[in-house]
């Protein structure tokens, strides 16, 4: 029996509580890319260690629980689907990092919290993200043939 859709699940409440918790606490809607971004362009001023600590658990809560639990793939690797195609790596990180200035705000700021709090401009923006990633892949993978 497959159980891996619980890992799933698991994350995805563990972002609904983490966005919940960054909006009682502070008051203000959780986005990656704008907490990176002010870290970037040094906006973020007092708040950058609050920051600072923000991205250093998105990479170290995974590592600790992989530490305590171990290795859910059970049968090798995890398929990642990322392609060893540097070009296509490159020209997604910089139609990602576009669409999120004009958006202002990524998909975890305005697909989760956006649309949790039936904001509409977290719905348009989040019907944009799907549909320029359905797009990405038609051109990328299909008409270019890069991935």
């Amino acid at each position: 029996m497959q159980t891996e859709w619980i890992f799933g699940l698991a994350g995805g409440l563990m972002i609904g509580l983490a966005a919940a918790m960054y909006l009682l606490v502070n008051g203000r809607i959780m986005g990656a890319s704008g907490i990176i971004g002010g870290l970037i362009d040094r906006s973020a001023g007092s708040q950058s260690m609050e920051r600072i600590f923000f991205i250093l658990g998105l990479f170290g809560v995974p590592t600790v629980l992989a530490l305590i639990f171990g290795n859910a793939q059970t049968d090798g690797p995890a398929d990642t689907f990322v392609t060893s195609n540097i070009f296509a790596v490159i020209a997604a990180g910089l139609f990602v990092g576009i669409g999120t200035r004009i958006a202002n705000g990524c998909t975890s700021g305005h697909g989760v919290c956006g649309i949790s709090r039936l904001s509409l401009r977290g719905i348009v923006a989040t019907v944009f993200y799907i549909m320029a990633g359905g797009l990405s892949v038609i051109v990328f993978k299909h008409i270019l043939g890069w991935v």
